[in-house]
Parts: structure tokens; sequence; C-alpha cells
């Protein structure tokens, strides 16, 4: 993005303020977990080569995701296209999916742990001539009711889609209401999902004919739901399916959605209220292999800390005699250091950790005469703050688990997924890769420092 339209938007754009029945407030000290405390995403898909087998991953960044479990459901017969899965306040963890092609049910199951499941029940969707049922997703509402949205049709081919919402009537999640449509989506739409920000309602949903996700709002869970943009508006592309979104650390939020004619699984980032969106990003490691996720957002136990107020030196993991440093140019390098080497070269490679400019929960790093360590055009570099929202972002990262035990990756906080890394010896912030290489190079040891 253009420098000059990124300060715009991050003076101009307020971030949102609920998820999904909980709140996330924007403009406070601390949007990230706490200290001792950890974001995890769980991603449930079915994959290209298997419709009938669910896979499960996690992720620290809602980026780089690792397979927990794969087969880790496999329901006692049909499909399990389309998984969408929720947190339920009794501790267990459900899912909901397509049973197969034709027919009148959506499945459910059960987990204690996200990736060991047991088959529930399938459910009949009590509404006479349904020839397809298909994408059910949880939507839990501000006053904690639990609802599935389904893509309806009695239609003899896969056209004419019409969302519906069926509500949990029993705290047991198995007895539901009549299914209600969702007025103003459809026909022929399908895989609407749905989030709430304050009082309103968003819709993401794939218009069967031109192939493209289109974006709509409501005052009411069952609409009227007014389409706001259509067509290519966000640039997603066309030829694409399965919407469903998270929000993240800084506030912002993600799409990921299903490429499935050109083979590829994308994500986007929006911080303006869905009206614009970041240039489409394949999910690393996954893409072209999952389809139809959905993912779940956490805080658990755990996480990555490291001392605040206490000056430090960041070493590398995969050449251990170099470290983090900033040279005259006000650019930041890795170089190496010494017990022989001079009192400036020391210095150089010494900052203090303090909490992060942007949130208090993340880190910036200080080095001694005043400056910070922030990016500008993806180059880390050293500068005095000038107090804007923009540099507090720039200068603020979020430590993740690095290639090594011990070790720390430093995220952006302003572009997720993207972390400090070197490359030929500068010092960058650069989008994940899903390789060993990149791991290692994006991976510091927070040790003593040298001055």
């Amino acid at each position: 993005m253009n420098r000059t339209v990124r300060k715009l938007l991050a003076l101009l754009c307020p971030l949102l303020l609920v998820l999904l029945g909980g709140a996330v407030f924007e403009g406070t000290a601390s949007a990230a977990p706490p200290a001792g405390q950890a974001t995890r995403y769980t991603m449930t898909a079915f994959t290209n080569s298997s419709e009938s087998n669910l896979y499960v991953y996690d992720s620290p960044d809602a980026t780089g995701f690792t397979l927990q479990k794969g087969p880790a459901y496999t329901p006692p017969s049909a499909l399990i296209r389309d998984p969408s899965i929720f947190k339920y306040t009794d501790g267990y963890y459900y899912l909901t999916y397509t049973t197969n092609w034709t027919g009148n049910t959506i499945g459910f199951a059960r987990s204690t742990d996200r990736v060991n499941w047991t088959f529930l029940y399938n459910y009949t969707i009590p509404i006479s001539g349904l020839t397809r049922t298909w994408a059910p997703e949880w939507f839990i509402d501000t006053d904690g009711s639990v609802n599935v949205i389904v893509s309806l049709t009695a239609a003899s081919t896969a056209t004419h889609f019409t969302a519906y919402k069926i509500t949990a009537t029993n705290a047991a999640l198995t007895t539901w209401s009549a299914p209600t449509q969702l007025s103003g989506i459809g026909p022929n739409y399908i895989d609407t999902f749905i989030v709430k920000v304050g009082s309103t309602y968003h819709a993401f949903t794939k218009n069967e004919t031109t192939k493209y996700i289109e974006y709509a709002t409501a005052s009411s869970l069952t609409g009227p739901y007014t389409l706001r943009k259509t067509g290519d508006w966000a640039g997603f592309g066309d030829w694409v399916e399965g919407p469903a979104l998270v929000q993240l650390d800084n506030g912002g939020w993600r799409i990921y959605y299903d490429g499935y004619r050109a083979g590829k699984y994308w994500y986007s980032d929006s911080y303006d209220n869905f009206a614009t969106w970041s240039a489409p990003t394949e999910v690393p490691g996954l893409s072209g292999f999952i389809r139809h996720a959905t993912v779940l957002k956490e805080t658990v136990p755990g996480g990555v800390t490291l001392p605040t107020n206490a000056t430090r030196s960041l070493r590398l993991v995969n050449y251990p005699d170099r470290y983090a440093a900033e040279h005259s140019d006000s650019l930041g390098y890795i170089d190496p250091v010494s017990t022989s080497s001079s009192s400036a070269v020391k210095q150089s490679a010494t900052f203090t950790v303090v909490p992060g400019l942007a949130d208090a929960n993340c880190y910036s790093f200080r080095d001694s005469s005043g400056r910070y360590l922030r990016h500008w055009d993806f180059r880390v570099r050293f500068d005095s703050s000038n107090g804007t929202d923009t540099f507090k972002k720039d200068a603020t990262y979020c430590a993740r688990p690095g290639s090594a035990s011990g070790s720390v990756r430093l995220e952006s906080y302003n572009y997720p997924g993207r972390y400090i890394r070197h490359y030929n010896y500068a010092l960058r912030v650069d989008p994940y890769q899903n390789t060993d290489t990149f791991r290692a190079d994006s991976s510091f040891a927070v040790v003593s420092p040298w001055a």
C-alpha cells in the first residue's frame, strides 16, 4: 500500500469494536493478550484430497498454521465439507458441516481439545423439498444465542441458494428453532458468513451467478439485508467462495476465502469498517491444499514474554555470532559482535525493551539515543518518535515463538503476518514464508546486553 494512503487510513479509520459476541476495544493500551497468555487461531478445513476428513491447524498469528491432526475426524457416513468451529460455554468445541452434495441435513460433532472429535448427530432441516443443504456456519449473537447460518435450495441444480438461520432452543444444542430466511440474501447466494460489530450485522456471501464475494449489512440478524458492495469491490477476484472472518490482535479484520477455480486459498485484511482490503495473500503452506475453512480465535495460557524496561541484545538463531544492530545510516543490520568488539559496536547491538507504543502487551525497542526500531517501506530503521499513531504502530512488534527453544519472532503490529528477518544481513519486515529458512532468519534469542 502506498505510504501516504496508509498514513491517511491510520488517521481516519477507526477499528472495530465487537467480534461475535466478545468485546474488542480500539484505542486501549492493550489489545494483544497480557503476559502469560497468548492468542491461538484454530482452523478447521476439508481438503482437495478428501471431503470426508477434517483437518485441524492452529497458529499464533493467523498466518502461519501448523497441522495439529489430519485427518482429525471422519463422520460415520457421507461427507464433512465446509466445517465450522466454535467453543461453547460448556467448554466443548463444536463443529457443524455439510453432510452431502444433496439432501436436507447438516452434521454436528464435539471435542474437548479441538483435535479429537465425536460424532453427535445429523440434523434434518424441516423444510419440504430441499435438494441441497450446504455451508452451515456458526454465529453467536451478542445476546448469547447460538445460531447456524445455512444455505438452502429446493432447485434441481446447485443454484438459487438462500440464506437461513436456525437457533438452538436448548443448552445441549440438540433442538433448533424453525428455519428463518435472512431477508435480502438470496436467491442465488451461498456461503453466508456473518459478524456483528456494535449493533450492525455484516454479511459476506458468494453470488453464485457472478462468483464474487459480496457484502451486505442489516440491523437484525434476519434482515432485511442491504447489499452494499457487489462485483469485485474488494479485489478478491471471481470464482471465490467460503468467506470466513476473524479479528486480529491489532483490531483489524482478516477474511479467508477459497479461490477454488485457481486452486488457491487466500486471506486479506481490513482496517476501515470493511471498506477496503489489503492485496490478497495466499495462506502459507496451505494454499492449494485446504478447502472452505473457518478460524476460531481464543486467548490461551502461554505465549512469549520479554522483560520490559530492561536492556537486552537480539542474537540471531541461525547466525549466533551476529546481533541486530543499527548503523550510522540509521538502518538495521545483523552484525558480528564479540568481547573484542569496540564499545560503539556493542552499544549499537543493545536496546531497551519497553511496552509497545501502540499496544502495551507487545514490544518496542529503543536505542541509547532514544530512537526506536521501526519499519519504513518494510526496511528496519531507527527513528525518533514523532508521536503519531502511524509511528507507534510502525515501532510495535508482537512476540511469537521462534524456531529454537526460548527464541522469539517479532511480528509487525500494523502488518500482521510480516516479521523482522534478515536478508543479506539487512533487517527487513517481510511476509511470513512457510520455510525453515524464513523461520530461522526471523528468530532471535533475547540475551544479556552487550553494553
